[in-house]
């Protein structure tokens, strides 16, 4: 059993107008302990009036508040303040995030800092930011003003949540916004920390907003609110068309990071052993619970035996164990409902594909959210597994004979979030990517990305991109503001 984090809240609350409260109703719901399945805590249930009182705070916050008036570098202090304290806190972030979510307590320990270098980039981002100005000599002056849009309503998932809140807080807050964060029901533990580091850094009080609940409650509500210009959410795909209809009306500002299925090609030149060390760790780090997985892997058919052989083998050696442990590498699936739907797919897939790794529950845990990590071979393109989102540590292994073949196979699918290409043919590497159509590609690398890039997707992946200026453009308004700085040139209507 893993062992309950020090400073646990005895309940997890809302957090409106700079204070802790309990929801309008008084409802709320349990909270489990993934190892175990056991309530470990409740948490406050939002509903529309506490997303009311929490939209009304950072209303008043944004136009009585000092916080959107404040110069960039002294907005930028109080951000590298925020990265400092949680920098300074990884360990008991990792703790919570670990005993919440399930994650390894050394990814948890990652996603932490990588939270705390959000801040810091968005920091420096706003300090160096320039706009464009174009001059006409002796004629014109034109230049853009940028401004923050008002209260930013932030939806978050319970994949690596402390994180992804960091993501959307970082530059909604750096460009002078407002916000309510609304986190994901299985993992709200991390998002109470907020609070205290915000105030620690000398925050404003009513600059961040925090109302858990249940989505088609609280976040229902949040989508719906007329003072509320912004939504960013990442989440599933048919939330994410559930939000698009309903922010309609409002004519609401959405970004929206949905789901993958991402594909990694690997052809017959690749260097195998860092393809599939990068393979391996692409579908079952984070508990293979990750949008950007590359949890449909195409193997070109000279290597393909090859390749499948290692990689069942290497599968099979991937340590399932208590996500506090620090040699875990792969650890409990964030809640029962997903345990379900998880094995489901494994059983479907025992029909679809050539099992050659995992399948059940891993030996030694027969209670608890644990999942082998699963590996079919011999998928074909029309099957669930390849079709479908699973979100846990099951990968699917298709074979190729071509190039056009391969480019098919990749782009055969609803989603188009990431992609992974593995060759040592240049001209092929950059033709190759191109012609995928997903958000973001890597070549001949696993998952990392520059925090300068734009990240998002294409079809049901998702809607808009933020990192980086992307960022920075969502979160507010561009006015453009046009001076004559000559003669005034005006046709003359009207004078007969």
């Amino acid at each position: 059993m893993t062992a309950r984090p020090a400073n646990l809240p005895e309940r997890i609350r809302h957090y409106i107008g700079g204070a802790f409260v309990d929801s309008v109703d008084g409802d709320a719901f349990d909270v489990l302990d993934p190892v175990t399945n056991e309530t470990y805590i409740t948490a406050a249930a939002g509903k529309k009036a506490d997303i009311d009182a929490a939209v009304a705070a950072a209303r008043k916050a944004f136009t009585e508040g000092p916080w959107p008036k404040m110069l960039p570098r002294d907005r930028s202090r109080v951000l590298h303040r925020i990265a400092d304290i949680v920098e300074s806190r990884d360990q008991q972030l990792a703790e919570m995030e670990s005993f919440d979510s399930g994650l390894p307590i050394t990814q948890a320990k990652g996603q932490a800092r990588r939270a705390a270098e959000n801040f810091r980039f968005f920091a420096d981002l706003i300090v160096a930011q320039s706009d464009d100005t174009f001059k006409v000599p002796g004629r014109q002056v034109n230049y853009v003003n940028r401004k923050p849009i008002g209260v930013a309503g932030l939806i978050t998932p319970w994949n690596t949540p402390f994180m992804l809140e960091s993501w959307k807080l970082g530059p909604a807050i750096a460009t002078g916004n407002t916000v309510v964060l609304k986190p994901a029901e299985f993992t709200p533990l991390s998002a109470q920390l907020w609070a205290g580091i915000f105030e620690e850094a000398g925050l404003p009080e009513g600059v961040f907003n925090l109302v858990n609940g249940l989505g088609e409650e609280a976040g229902d509500a949040l989508v719906k609110h007329p003072d509320v210009p912004l939504i960013s959410f990442t989440g599933e795909s048919t939330t994410g068309q559930l939000i698009f209809a309903n922010a309609a009306p409002h004519l609401k500002g959405l970004s929206m990071e949905l789901g993958g299925k991402s594909p990694a090609i690997v052809f017959a030149d690749a260097e195998l052993d860092a393809a599939i060390d990068a393979c391996i760790f692409g579908v079952f780090s984070l508990n293979g619970e990750r949008c950007t997985a590359g949890s449909r892997i195409l193997v070109q058919r000279d290597v393909y035996d090859e390749f499948v052989e290692r990689y069942a083998a290497q599968a099979k050696r991937v340590k399932v164990g208590l996500p506090s442990d620090p040699a875990t590498e792969v650890g409990a699936l964030v809640h029962p409902e997903h345990y379900d739907k998880v094995m489901g797919y494994v059983e479907i897939g025992k029909g679809e594909g050539r099992l050659v790794a995992g399948g059940g529950r891993p030996d030694g845990f027969e209670t608890g959210n644990f999942v082998a990590p699963t590996v079919f071979a011999d998928v074909a393109p029309e099957a669930r597994i390849f079709q479908e989102e699973i979100f846990g540590p099951v990968v699917a292994i298709t074979p190729f004979d071509t190039e056009e073949e391969a480019l098919a196979l990749a782009n055969n699918t609803r989603y188009g979030l990431a992609a992974y290409v593995w060759t040592n043919d240049l001209k092929r590497a950059h033709n190759f990517s191109q012609a995928i159509e997903a958000g973001m590609v890597w070549l001949n690398s696993n998952n990392v990305r520059d925090l300068r890039t734009p990240f998002g997707g294409v079809k049901a992946s998702g809607l808009g991109h933020e990192g980086g200026y992307r960022s920075i453009d969502f979160y507010t308004d561009q006015q453009a503001v046009h001076i004559t700085l000559g003669e005034v040139h005006n046709p003359s209507f009207g004078r007969g």
